[in-house]
């Protein structure tokens, strides 16, 4: 790559600007950076310049175009074993079904003791509650409260779920889920989750209750999934 200095296009420039508040971490990965008008003003330039800067960027793979969201910092992907961890997203893509997450409820908390012995960490720690309505082709087919510790995902605060994935998240961070328990149950559903599923209160719905774990054989997530059995079919392979 050529050496970009004072002599150089303008716009290379502020891509060389931004690059380094990406590797420095001042615009941390799965956050969106400042919009163009923000850029323009800070840096004095016009919007053709910041856009061209943010254009080779993304080119490069660094930064990510969302249609009316922003420009959204990219970091690490991982890699994962498809048949035995596989987030919601993926899973209907390759089933050729449209799938759709809204972000219900996001919140930093203190782990308490049910999610300090979860975890492994201790009761004040913090950890991030997450909470997903799962849709395809438009009708909804799970609820998902989702459980993390913060010392894993530091920043995910500002990191917009409905842009990013948990796993997409995980790889910012180099945690890598190696391997997933899963248990499977029948409950009734509370009001509040039967409206947001489209069925009847107190309608038998299957629960899926997922720790997930790294290489170090530490829990990074903890999911109780509500899922609706009518709207869905499940496989399981045995290994010999």
């Amino acid at each position: 790559m050529a050496t970009v200095d004072y002599k150089s296009p303008i716009y290379l420039q502020l891509r060389e600007v931004v690059r380094n508040k990406i590797e420095e971490g001042e615009y941390p990965p799965g956050t969106a950076i400042p919009s163009e008008n923000e850029l323009s003003e800070t840096y004095g330039v016009n919007r053709l310049t910041v856009r061209n800067a943010m254009d080779a960027l993304v080119n490069e793979g660094l930064l990510m175009r969302i249609q009316g969201k922003g420009v959204f910092v990219v970091g690490n992907r991982i890699e994962r074993d498809l048949d035995t961890l596989s987030g919601f997203r993926q899973t209907l893509n390759e089933r050729n079904a449209r799938p759709d997450t809204k972000i219900l409820a996001k919140i930093r908390r203190k782990a308490g003791k049910k999610y300090a012995r979860i975890f492994n960490i201790g009761e004040d720690d913090d950890i991030f509650y997450v909470r997903r309505l799962n849709s395809a082709n438009g009708e909804p087919i799970a609820v998902e409260h989702t459980f993390v510790p913060a010392s894993k995902v530091p920043k995910l605060d500002g990191i917009d779920l409905g842009v990013f994935s948990l796993y997409e998240v995980y790889g910012f961070y180099d945690v890598n889920p190696v391997r997933a328990y899963e248990t499977l149950d029948l409950i009734a559903l509370e009001a509040r989750d039967a409206r947001m599923l489209d069925v009847e209160p107190g309608q038998t719905v299957l629960l899926f209750t997922c720790y997930t774990y790294d290489k170090s054989d530490d829990v990074i997530e903890y999911t109780t999934s509500y899922t609706r059995g009518d709207k869905c079919s499940f496989t399981v392979h045995n290994r010999a």
